[in-house]
């Protein structure tokens, strides 16, 4: 069955995943003359209830700090067949006395979920933790909360040496793999890929490290797909975060970037970009937004892994090796635009039949990109126009007939031609399937008339590796490196170097160009 298994690291990426699964649940289909498009049993896994019920819960892990997941339980509606009123007896028949933590309300969107009721609208308000917008039941055993201790004078979980130890005392005390992937990996006919979402800025990024270690010595040539995910520039300019602050960020990603860099098949660093389309309205310093709109270009970007058309379908490693074309260009940015299925402006990310030559060597440029600006100072974001040389990119489009995408690309023939000669790569996927605007979803997509946007939308996403990774991992570097300890500063400085060379202009790592410190 191809499955991919996904693991997820921390507040930032389950606030991503959150909206991940809700989409996916919403792709199920209930009548016997309605189909779905998309293969359930790649990302859900079948099973059966203490009570004989059949269940299909997501093929996931989700780590966070205790506390975080809110009301989501170990034990839900499905799992919980005990009587809380009445636990069962132990052994002990003598007086036991019962404490009990008083119980977080559940939302009133949750609580009408449960009880089959219509959920009432979601405002930023109403949202407290990434449980309160969840549609989807998971199994006991992917709800992992951790237990870490408050430092000072750094707040919780803050520095990327606290993820690194953090993991290494729970691998020590328990073996994290063994106890909480294996068991989904072995019910697994073919485990295709692990798909992994992390923090890149905070602890979560050390512990993303070490977990991705592990994977790769455990589970050798398998594809791992990595999410960073990071605030953006609207978010810092809106809590006004310190310069030293901001620069232990930046310091917790360069190191975590060369760690995953060692193991992922793919890194692909998303953050919010501070300017958005006009038809894009949402407030960068709401997780449950920022999250959301991640969350579809994720979600359509990676569309065609899912897909039950073995025609269409493309697996995680079948994409990783378009976009990793010289082996080493394994970080790769994301772009996306969007459109109402009846409006004009879909004309603008429809895609065509052919690519002229200028987009084979340049790329396709969206609407938005949500690649990190790794600069101290947010409004200090380069104005440059120059367009970066493109090595690889592909492109998925949704909401659109096969009569409108057809021989979108160049064959496999083609795309091996212009790898060996050392020109652009592209590989271009498309699908019916329109992006579903959930009740769970905020209503941050508006048409012209500033309206908000229902039911579902057209959406044209885009992975690409291209050259302006070099200099912003070089900026990155220049950034950072003096707030590094004597110790790893040569290290890491050479590391970043070492990855900013595989993405020259020239494709070549024996250019000295921009070199600095």
């Amino acid at each position: 069955m191809h499955e991919i298994i996904t693991v997820q690291l921390g507040q930032q990426s389950n606030y991503l995943a959150t909206h991940f699964w809700n989409t996916q649940e919403s792709y199920f289909t209930y009548s016997e003359n309605e189909e779905s498009p998309i293969d359930h049993d790649i990302h859900f896994r079948p099973g059966l209830a203490p009570d004989g019920t059949e269940t299909f819960m997501p093929r996931t892990v989700i780590y966070d700090l205790k506390g975080a997941f809110g009301t989501l339980r170990k034990l839900n509606a499905l799992y919980d067949v005990n009587d809380e009123a009445n636990p069962p007896q132990a052994l002990w028949d003598g007086t036991t006395t019962l404490y009990r933590a008083p119980p977080l309300a559940e939302s009133a969107y949750t609580t009408s979920l449960n009880q089959g009721l219509p959920p009432p609208r979601l405002t930023p308000a109403s949202i407290r933790f990434f449980a309160d917008y969840s549609r989807v039941f998971y199994h006991p055993r992917s709800l992992i909360p951790l237990e870490y201790g408050i430092p000072a004078p750094a707040p919780p979980f803050e520095r990327h040496a606290a993820g690194e130890d953090l993991f290494a005392a729970l691998d020590r005390e328990h073996d994290l793999l063994d106890r909480d992937l294996r068991p989904f990996v072995e019910e697994a006919d073919c485990m295709q890929a692990v798909q992994v979402f992390a923090g890149l800025e905070d602890g979560w990024g050390g512990f993303a490290g070490r977990y991705l270690e592990r994977l790769r010595d455990e589970y050798g040539k398998v594809c791992l797909w990595v999410w960073g995910v990071q605030e953006g520039d609207g978010w810092l300019l809106t809590v006004r975060l310190t310069q030293d602050r901001r620069l232990l960020r930046l310091a917790n990603k360069a190191r975590t970037l060369t760690e995953l860099y060692k193991q992922a098949s793919i890194v692909v660093p998303l953050a919010v970009p501070e300017r958005l389309p006009a038809r894009i309205h949402l407030d960068p310093a709401v997780q449950w937004h920022t999250s959301a709109l991640l969350a579809a270009a994720v979600e359509s970007a990676l569309l065609p892994s899912r897909l039950k058309d073995p025609a269409k379908r493309e697996s995680l490693g079948g994409m990783a090796e378009v976009l990793n074309t010289m082996g080493k260009q394994s970080v790769a940015g994301l772009q996306m635009s969007f459109a109402r299925s009846d409006s004009e402006d879909q004309e603008d990310i429809r895609p065509r039949k052919k690519l002229s030559e200028e987009e084979l060597s340049e790329g396709v440029q969206l609407d938005v990109r949500f690649t990190p600006s790794d600069q101290l100072e947010p409004y200090s974001r380069s104005n440059g126009f120059d367009r970066p040389r493109v090595f690889s990119q592909l492109i998925a489009s949704r909401g659109y007939g096969d009569e409108e995408a057809e021989d979108v690309e160049m064959d496999e023939l083609g795309r091996r031609v212009r790898r060996s000669a050392y020109e652009p790569v592209t590989k271009s996927y498309n699908s019916a399937l329109k992006f579903p605007l959930l009740d769970s979803f905020p209503e941050i997509f508006r048409g012209d008339d500033g309206e908000p946007l229902t039911g579902a939308i057209n959406i044209t996403s885009s992975l690409s590796t291209d050259s302006s990774v070099s200099s912003r991992l070089k900026q990155l570097r220049s950034t950072v490196i003096r707030s590094i300890g004597l110790e790893d500063r040569e290290t890491l400085g050479n590391e970043l170097m070492e990855m900013a060379d595989e993405y020259h202009e020239g494709w070549s790592s024996g250019s000295d160009e921009g070199e600095d410190d």
